[in-house]
């Protein structure tokens, strides 16, 4: 299963109807928990997902509406007898916040810090990009590696059929034939995490082709002053994120408290972000990952993080 559950939307004060920040992707056997903020622990069972599908934690900064969750879902995961390592990514700035944190918890887990401090790979086809926030800040993007689609009419032709096709996609070569002569490109599905930033090179790298893009929502485009002050996101600069990288589905969120009705910051994003799918977030909805694009066919075996 592939989809990502919202655990909560506000940014730095909840609301009667949003909770803090937290996000969980389901990624086949994983899970990837980004930014548990203040209550994601009863967001969860409201959600109806549990703390052991949890097996990467991913913090972009350690702002509390961003981490101060962790204790307890820390803690629920000791009380359920989670028995799997589970990875925690964070910015090395972040250290001493983080370490007080864990602190906090229920010892007993295999927790494995990982500060990062700088772009690149993080984990197996987990990657960060660094964000222009008041603090040190990164975006997350999770790609599965890139495939091939077998195209059945040329395997027809070549006479390759049954348990012939799973030999020749695993040794590239069979009586003659090659691999890449009976399928065609398939590139790996990609979901991207763009939480507090101000526009950045980086988060247009992790937008790039996304298939599906999480990212930050705080102000109204009337409201860009104080996005420019706080180093934050207006809807409209989201969209335009969104149609700058192609990506398929943008779903916005961290949305401000003056905001009760997030249908306007919604349609000012979909005046800019092109061809994007736009989808403003509900606390506990869920997103199935978008089916392939055209140009991206295929089915294959997925990568894990």
């Amino acid at each position: 299963m592939r989809e990502l559950v919202v655990l909560g939307t506000a940014s730095q004060v909840p609301t009667r109807t949003r909770n803090h920040n937290g996000y969980l992707l389901r990624w086949d056997g994983a899970g990837l928990l980004f930014d548990p903020g203040e209550g994601t622990q009863r967001q969860m069972t409201h959600a109806g997902v549990s703390a052991a599908q949890v097996t990467r934690i991913c913090l972009t900064h350690v702002h509390g509406d961003h981490c101060y969750g962790l204790p307890g879902v820390l803690s629920r995961m000791v009380l359920d007898g989670v028995e799997h390592p589970v990875d925690l990514h964070y910015p090395a700035s972040g250290e001493e916040v983080v370490r007080a944190l864990v602190s906090l918890a229920t010892p007993g887990l295999d927790l494995r810090l990982h500060p990062h401090g700088g772009p690149g790979a993080v984990a197996a086809d987990l990657e960060v990009r660094p964000l222009h926030h008041r603090v040190e800040t990164y975006g997350y993007r999770l790609t599965e590696p890139d495939g091939r689609t077998m195209v059945p009419e040329r395997l027809a032709a070549a006479g390759i059929a049954g348990p012939d096709v799973g030999r020749l996609q695993r040794e590239g070569r069979l009586r003659g034939v090659d691999l890449e002569d009976m399928s065609v490109p398939r590139p790996g599905r990609r979901v991207a995490v763009v939480m507090d930033t101000a526009p950045c090179p980086g988060a247009e790298e992790l937008a790039e082709r996304a298939d599906l893009l999480l990212a930050e929502s705080t102000f109204a485009d009337d409201d860009a002053a104080l996005a420019a002050r706080y180093l934050h996101l207006t809807a409209g600069q989201a969209g335009s994120l969104a149609a700058a990288g192609s990506a398929g589905t943008l779903v916005l969120t961290h949305f401000s408290s003056r905001y009760p009705d997030v249908a306007l910051l919604a349609e000012q994003a979909r005046r800019r972000a092109g061809a994007a799918t736009v989808l403003a977030a509900q606390d506990l909805e869920r997103f199935p990952l978008p089916p392939r694009r055209p140009g991206r066919p295929g089915g294959g075996t997925p990568g894990h993080p």
